[in-house]
């Protein structure tokens, strides 16, 4: 069965050899198109993914390319990753990157939170905001040979010995798949600071813990998951949208199944500071063309993505808006 995403394997030092050489190449090359319209493909663009290879930073970031490239809205666009303390080295590399307008991180809530909890020197308010692409719900996850064959019987367990349940997730705690988990043991009752959750580096380490019963169960972006339910090696017990998902129209969702809670996770792209207005109306203007596309809504369609498309200014706005309740959610918590 084909996969949706490459999952690649490499060593960490091999990761960052080849991103760091090719961000140092990056700023003297010179795109073909203006990216304004003017039907040329734009050539020369990079983007950052600031985890693992097979997460949901990477399958949305290498769907996007893939997108731009079958569109010809973009040619030759090459995505790499830069994993690392929750996606702020990556973070990190985009700040210090000041003025390549070639170079984009994609990002999402993730990045947000681990800039506080990792006490990261560089913050999202000095990148330069590009666009909001998606938004997607959570998924509760067992391997296919657990004892839980419903989030019922799940949180039973889960309430009886909230510390002998582990719980995944592809985010250090402030990102996503950490909130998840707390969200959902405070809607049922458990103290969240007895929950025992263990951190991955992104969907591409979440899976084998999962799979690998490293975990009790898995919380996270129900496209980490898709290959493997439809192999038969998964079972979601619930998502985390308000209406059921059409990708997984068998699964229940929390709400259905009488826990109240509704959980999204969002992923966009960012630019370091500094670019040119002309290299920021580029990227608009590709990023744009592509979410018009019907390329991009067929991938919207496949994956169950909930398009969630700002550009801009309106993107910026709500990057503020993340970044304050984000960071009064850690203060509550003791984590930032």
């Amino acid at each position: 069965m084909a996969t949706r995403r490459n999952l690649l394997v490499m060593g960490m030092a091999a990761a960052t050899a080849s991103a760091l050489g090719a961000c140092g190449a990056v700023a003297g090359r010179v795109g073909v198109g203006s990216g304004s319209g003017d039907g040329e493909p734009v050539a020369g663009l990079r983007i950052m993914v600031p985890n693992s290879p097979g997460g949901g930073y990477d399958t949305t970031a290498r769907t996007a390319v893939k997108v731009m490239e079958d569109a010809r809205i973009a040619t030759g666009v090459q995505v790499f990753n830069l994993p690392g303390a929750a996606g702020t080295v990556g973070l990190q590399r985009t700040v210090d990157e000041r003025g390549n307008g070639r170079l984009a991180m994609q990002m999402g809530l993730g990045v947000v939170g681990a800039s506080y909890t990792s006490k990261s020197a560089a913050t999202l308010a000095r990148t330069t905001p590009l666009a909001k692409l998606i938004e997607e719900a959570g998924a509760i996850v067992v391997p296919k040979n657990s004892p839980y064959r419903t989030i019922d019987d799940l949180v039973a367990a889960w309430m009886a010995d909230p510390r002998g349940i582990a719980v995944g997730g592809g985010s250090s705690p402030g990102g996503p798949d950490h909130l998840l988990p707390m969200r959902l043991a405070r809607t049922v009752g458990i103290d969240p600071r007895q929950v025992d959750y263990v951190s991955y580096d992104g969907g591409g380490e979440l899976l084998p813990a999962v799979l690998g019963g490293k975990v009790t169960f898995g919380a996270s972006g129900f496209g980490e998951f898709l290959d493997q339910v439809e192999a038969g090696q998964l079972r979601v017990l619930a998502v985390t949208s308000e209406a059921s998902i059409e990708a997984l129209r068998d699964v229940p969702t929390l709400k259905s199944s009488g826990i109240d809670l509704v959980f999204t996770n969002w992923r966009g792209i960012v630019a370091p500071p500094g670019i040119s207005d002309a290299d920021r109306r580029m990227w608009v203007d590709v990023l744009t063309r592509m979410h018009d596309s019907a390329e991009w809504r067929a991938e919207l369609a496949k994956r169950g993505w909930t398009d969630a498309f700002v550009t801009g200014d309106e993107f910026g706005a709500f990057l503020t808006e993340q970044d304050r309740s984000v960071a009064d959610l850690l203060k509550q918590l003791g984590l930032a």
